[in-house]
């Protein structure tokens, strides 16, 4: 790529190549995950001195983009300490409080956006996806393997579930390092930012050590050699020009940052375990609004929390007596013969048990979602921890999903349990055209290596009786 970048003349941005996944699923699932970072994170609200002017930023290096390799970016503020930044696929960004301060100039700071909008441009987390690699964006955050995250059938899910808290944590390759400083040098150039000062910054944190959490965002950025001597030689063919090195509105975003009240690594992963920051976020005002328009349910939402304008007979809905065993693997099920198993299309994502009538896009309105979870970097957590993680994960997607009662003791077939009531709006329309209930009944059972299996039952609120017997007998069928 070297050749190609150090050309002379103004340098132009690559073709960023293939992936298995098209545009839209990578948006949905940088959105998705966005969406968790809500859950499990402090966030600063949209219109904090801090986010609005990142995005003034943001918003100049993005504009540098060819439209047909840009992105939809959005940028966010974490009040963390330690310094750090991440995007996500599709092109939500989040960057520290302590990326902010610990810049000299904007310059610097630019640089750290570039790079990982870089990233986000040359598509690295969907190449690793196609790769079958492990992805991780948000090191050091407490959290359920991301198999869940898309909950209950959900278009993410769909897509591959296990992105999202696999994907909070990425440490990209060296390889993929070296690119995205080469791609994000160019973003700078025609952004104005004397490229140089991406490798200053990191440079400067190699030297700092621990002082100011330089290790860790280190780190996450493994240095693919020598990063300034080989920006020097990208740039050293591309024409002179007048550098943008800062701004006063730098020094004023500098200054208010160094007031924030912010919070350690370890301070952000207690609090993600509590759901502190879900609850503060929410009061604070700083809700994540671009989250995929697919409830936690599996069902449609406009993104208003309306249901799609859809009826469906109960009569088509309704399961055969007869019933079928189905092998998913970890388990054997028995289910209505007249209702569809519909299997994942990528490891991790979900499967549905569901009336033919009963799906509505990538999700259902009546039927069954299975799935299971791990614990995160083996930690020992019991049922009640684990099941209490499955809820919040489920109501990470921007949906109205919400638990309605305390979580009970259940026994199937000699493995305990826990039984979950929670209830959303139904993708379905009641029978007078008006939004209704639903009911989700989530079902986790643990597995011996520490692993949990869940079962979330889906019907409206008026319908659910009549299919509780159904449940029952699904549930009851259940062998590992």
């Amino acid at each position: 790529m070297g050749q190609m970048l150090a050309q002379s003349g103004a340098p132009q941005l690559p073709d960023p190549g293939q992936t298995g996944l098209s545009r839209d699923e990578q948006i949905q699932l940088g959105r998705k995950a966005a969406a968790e970072v809500y859950q499990q994170m402090p966030v600063l609200t949209d219109n904090s001195a801090e986010t609005q002017y990142i995005r003034q930023i943001g918003d100049r290096l993005a504009a540098t983009m060819p439209r047909e390799y840009s992105w939809p970016f959005e940028f966010h503020t974490i009040p963390q300490k330690e310094i750090n930044a991440f995007a996500l696929p599709g092109g939500p960004m989040f960057v520290n409080v302590g990326t902010i301060t610990a810049a000299a100039n904007e310059a610097q700071l630019a640089g750290v956006m570039a790079h990982e909008m870089a990233h986000v441009y040359m598509q690295h987390s969907a190449k690793q996806m196609k790769q079958n690699t492990v992805p991780s964006i948000i090191a050091g955050v407490g959290q359920i393997l991301g198999s869940m995250i898309g909950g209950v059938g959900g278009a993410a899910a769909s897509i591959g579930g296990q992105l999202t808290g696999g994907m909070l944590s990425m440490k990209f390759s060296r390889a993929d390092e070296a690119q995205a400083d080469a791609v994000g040098a160019i973003i700078m150039y025609r952004a104005g930012y004397n490229p140089k000062a991406l490798a200053d910054f990191f440079s400067r944190m190699a030297e700092e050590g621990g002082s100011s959490g330089g290790p860790q965002f280190l780190s996450d950025h493994p240095n693919p050699g020598n990063r300034e001597a080989a920006i020097e030689k990208e740039i050293e063919n591309w024409p002179d020009k007048n550098y943008r090195t800062s701004s006063a509105s730098f020094d004023q975003a500098r200054a208010h940052a160094k007031g924030q009240r912010v919070y350690t690594a370890q301070e952000i992963a207690n609090g993600s375990k509590s759901g502190q920051w879900a609850q503060m976020n929410q009061k604070n005002g700083a809700i994540y609004r671009n989250a995929p328009p697919v409830s936690n349910n599996g069902g449609y939402d406009n993104g208003q929390g309306t249901p799609a304008p859809t009826n469906v007979s109960l009569r088509d809905v309704m399961p055969s007596s007869q019933f079928r065993t189905e092998n998913l693997g970890p388990l054997t099920i028995s289910h209505p013969e007249n209702w569809d198993v519909i299997a994942p299309q990528q490891q991790g994502a979900s499967v549905t048990i569901a009336p033919r009538a009963g799906v509505v896009g990538n999700g259902i309105g009546y039927g069954v979602v299975i799935n299971g979870a791990g614990a995160p970097n083996g930690q020992q957590m019991s049922i009640d921890q684990m099941t209490s993680e499955i809820v919040r994960s489920l109501q990470s997607g921007g949906g109205d999903l919400q638990q309605v009662g305390n979580a009970k003791s259940i026994r199937v077939n000699g493995v305990r349990g826990r039984s979950v009531p929670m209830e959303s709006t139904s993708p379905f329309t009641g029978p007078n055209g008006q939004p209704q209930k639903e009911r989700d009944w989530l079902v986790t059972l643990p597995q011996q290596d520490g692993s949990v299996m869940y079962f979330v039952f889906v019907a409206p609120a008026g319908d659910f009786s009549r299919l509780q017997p159904t449940f029952n007998t699904m549930l009851k069928s259940v062998r590992f």
